[in-house]
């Protein structure tokens, strides 16, 4: 299996996943910075996603499956034992699903475009960090009496990391809520982690 992926991009929640999960991956760099975004061969990569971007899972066949939220639970049930998403049909794995789907439109989008843009100026750019500073008190919130988003580690932790990875490019402050910097630390300690940031390079 493949996965399609950018430098500094939110695919690297798909390869903290697969490396809790113990799933092997073929790692395809896209270079997401040159327009049109290109393989490592030069080759265009709108014949891999039309979507133009990444992440892309790519399995023996040649069938593909994109949406980073979808990704991240179906590696998750390759190892069921893994604990990396609840059972499905459980109420519990709706309640990961729940926290992705926050994740994914409350918080990644509003890092991107918003702030990776200049061009969108600065009074939008200021309307997306107070909204990530709204969403974030909800997570502060959460983390009071608990380590992850979740009772264990899930991949909800995994694609939120990521995604509070660019805080600092971003100029989005952190520093008025402690449990999630602490939770940060926690996540980046996991030898997964680290190896997974380490090869999404």
């Amino acid at each position: 299996m493949k996965l399609y992926y950018g430098v500094n991009a939110c695919s690297l929640a798909v390869l903290i996943a697969a490396t809790e999960a113990g799933v092997p991956l073929d790692l395809v760099k896209v270079d997401i910075y040159h327009t049109p975004h290109t393989l490592p061969d030069g080759s265009d990569y709108s014949a891999v996603n039309p979507k133009l971007y990444v992440p892309v899972l790519e399995f023996d066949d040649g069938s593909r499956l994109t949406e980073l939220a979808v990704q991240v639970q179906y590696v998750a049930d390759l190892v069921p034992e893994s604990g990396l998403a609840p059972a499905p049909t459980s109420l519990e794995r709706y309640r990961l699903q729940e926290w992705l789907n926050y994740i994914a439109t409350e918080i990644h989008k509003s890092f991107s475009p918003w702030l990776f843009h200049p061009e969108v100026g600065p009074l939008a750019q200021e309307a997306a960090r107070a909204k990530i500073a709204i969403r974030l008190k909800q997570i502060e919130r959460r983390l009071t009496a608990q380590d992850y988003l979740m009772a264990d580690f899930t991949v909800a932790d995994g694609y939120l990391f990521t995604v509070l990875g660019w805080s600092k490019f971003a100029k989005v402050p952190l520093a008025d809520f402690p449990n999630v910097q602490a939770w940060q630390a926690r996540i980046a300690a996991r030898p997964a982690v680290q190896d997974a940031v380490r090869r999404h390079v």
